[in-house]
C-alpha cells in the first residue's frame, strides 16, 4: 500500500483554488459559495493550461448569463 504524503500545491486564481493532484492533474474548486461554476479536474497540464482552461469556462458561463 502507498502513502501519499507529498506536498499538496494550492493556488488562488480568480475566485478558484486550484489543487495539483499527485498525476500532474488538477481539481478546481470555487472559494465559496454559491458556486456558479462546478467543480472540475483536468487532465495533466501545466499551471498556465490549467488557468487557460478556467478562463475559457468562466468566458462560456458569462455569455450564457448575457444570452438569457
Amino acid at each position: 500500500m502507498r502513502c501519499f504524503s507529498e506536498r499538496i500545491n494550492a493556488i488562488r486564481y480568480r475566485g478558484f483554488l486550484l489543487l495539483e493532484e499527485h498525476n500532474r492533474s488538477w481539481l478546481v474548486r470555487p472559494e465559496r459559495s454559491p458556486m456558479f461554476l462546478l467543480p472540475f479536474r483536468t487532465p495533466a497540464c501545466s499551471l498556465v493550461e490549467v488557468k487557460q482552461i478556467l478562463d475559457q469556462k468562466l468566458s462560456n458561463k458569462e455569455q450564457e448569463m448575457h444570452a438569457a
